[in-house]
């Protein structure tokens, strides 16, 4: 947070929600929606907030939005979103074309799925924000790279999101794995990917 910060030239706000097993779906969605409330409360403007996170946080940035469309809450007016898991099935091809490819274990997925959600319906747009409505979604980006086990789930939703008349903008990095943007500096791509964000957000 401090990285993305420091380049754009915004102020940031890391909060610590809830985590999984002990505090399952959707401790971590209420969390989300309660800071941001929280900021309007403030005397932030939705207008001059972005909503913004990587891997589980890029979840959370596009079920959190969802929740405020869906509630009549005043939206953001971006949201970036890193390596978001957007569909938790974890069954789109991706998941067995890159699973030598990329950074996470061999068959985790199935186990912090099933710790994250509670028994509840996993295609709930809440959880798996591919099953979400985009028609009134603010402006999106999208960073994912092509080794990745969520690359099929992150194109498909730039997808939809785009057939609602969403302004998105979608981050292709090719062999790139996991959250790979969090390492910048240290390889040329994570720091140019981390660039474009800071772009979009200014």
């Amino acid at each position: 947070m401090a990285k993305f910060a420091l380049e754009s030239g915004y102020k940031a706000l890391l909060f610590n929600y809830r985590l999984a097993p002990e505090n399952p779906y959707p401790a971590a969605l209420e969390d989300c929606v309660e800071i941001y409330q929280w900021l309007l409360s403030q005397g932030y403007l939705s207008k001059n907030i972005i909503i913004g996170g990587e891997s589980a946080g890029g979840t959370l940035s596009l079920a959190s939005t969802l929740y405020l469309i869906n509630n009549n809450i005043n939206l953001p007016c971006a949201v970036f979103s890193i390596s978001p898991n957007a569909d938790l099935r974890c069954n789109a091809q991706s998941f067995k074309t890159n699973a030598k490819k990329d950074i996470a274990p061999l068959g985790s997925w199935n186990l912090w799925t099933k710790m994250y959600i509670n028994n509840n319906i996993i295609t709930d747009s809440y959880l798996s924000p591919l099953f979400g409505t985009y028609n009134e979604f603010p402006p999106l980006m999208i960073t994912i790279g092509t080794h990745e086990i969520h690359y099929d789930d992150a194109i498909e939703l730039a997808q939809k999101a785009k057939s609602a008349n969403v302004d998105v903008t979608l981050d292709v990095w090719r062999n790139m794995v996991h959250a790979f943007v969090i390492m910048s500096p240290l390889f040329p791509e994570a720091k140019q990917a981390m660039s474009n964000i800071c772009d979009f957000i200014k």
